[in-house]
């Protein structure tokens, strides 16, 4: 549905349609060097963004249905997963149209075919936008609970969480909008790259602190116990594991899609970053990969939520 070249749409099929087979080939010309391109076949990705959408479908029933779960926090984590949400119900709607105008079911004029190519265009830059605040809002929620525990309640009321959660959406429908309208400005993703870059950096030092505290505070407790090597080895191995799966996925899911960008703007024309261009379908099907282990990184863990989630599951049959 997007133009090709290295000023095509930012979100649009860069590639076109994949082949379903094989999952990896050697693309090579008669000038360039040779490049291992991963096609990802339209049937797993589909399947990728159903399961998306209905596991995150899920996490909002179950916050939805438990008022025990109507808090700041849980708020977030359920923004979060209507982000993901629409991340895939873009992505599948944008290939599944792909597809039918490519088959020749879909018979449509290019000017309402490129309409509705930016409107999902729009949606999957907004979504995607908003999936990164809101991952950067529960770091700053978590962050809050910890080192200002005595305050949290009187500092993260329900108010001001309603008023965070309408200023990402809002500042994400607009700069959607803008970067959709800008695509071919070089501005414009740098602002991209850089807001990555940005939520990152927020991120690990958050996360970093949170457990430079939680290890100060057990080594607290094995001297209270007299056992000070085992409990804080223990304790910080598991803190620091935990931190580099979450901080992994994260920059495992979203890092190859904004190293696209950036390469777009560094080496635009050059053999070896066109090698990268190649595989921005793989990029996009990380990124869904992303929003389908979200739930069992920030949701899944509550046991009030699985709980509730369980309810909502027997209640469907």
């Amino acid at each position: 549905m997007s133009g090709q070249g290295p000023q095509r749409r930012l979100l649009g099929s860069l590639n076109g349609t994949s082949p379903a087979t094989p999952h990896f080939e050697l693309a090579a010309n008669q000038t360039g060097p040779r490049c291992l391109e991963v096609s990802i076949p339209d049937g797993l990705f589909l399947s990728l963004g159903l399961v998306s959408v209905v596991e995150n479908v899920l996490v909002v029933a179950a916050i939805a249905k438990n008022r025990n779960l109507h808090s700041p926090m849980y708020y977030f984590i359920g923004c979060l997963a209507v982000s993901d949400l629409l991340v895939s119900v873009g992505n599948v709607l944008e290939t599944a149209v792909m597809l039918l105008v490519a088959a020749g079911t879909l018979a449509a004029q290019a000017a309402v075919v490129q309409q509705l190519d930016d409107i999902i265009d729009v949606l999957i830059c907004g979504s995607m936008v908003s999936s990164l605040c809101f991952l950067g809002a529960i770091a700053v929620d978590r962050y809050l609970s910890i080192f200002y525990a005595l305050r949290y309640h009187s500092i993260v009321t329900l108010q001001r969480a309603w008023r965070a959660i309408s200023a990402i959406w809002v500042a994400s429908v607009l700069s959607s909008t803008l970067f959709i309208a800008y695509y071919n400005h070089t501005a414009v993703l740098l602002c991209l790259v850089s807001f990555f870059v940005a939520m990152l950096v927020l991120m690990a030092v958050l996360y970093v602190h949170m457990l430079a505290r939680a290890c100060q505070h057990a080594r607290g407790i094995a001297r209270l116990h007299k056992r000070q090597h085992f409990i804080p080895q223990g304790f910080g191995l598991k803190g620091a594991a935990t931190l580099t799966i979450l901080l992994g996925i994260f920059f495992l899911c979203w890092g190859p899609f904004f190293l696209h960008l950036s390469l777009m703007v560094l080496c635009p024309q050059h053999p070896i970053c066109g090698c990268v261009f190649q595989n921005f379908n793989l990029f996009l099907t990380l990124i869904i990969c992303n929003s389908i282990i979200d739930p069992f990184i920030y949701a899944f863990r509550s046991q009030e939520l699985r709980k509730t989630l369980q309810e909502v599951v027997l209640c469907s049959w």
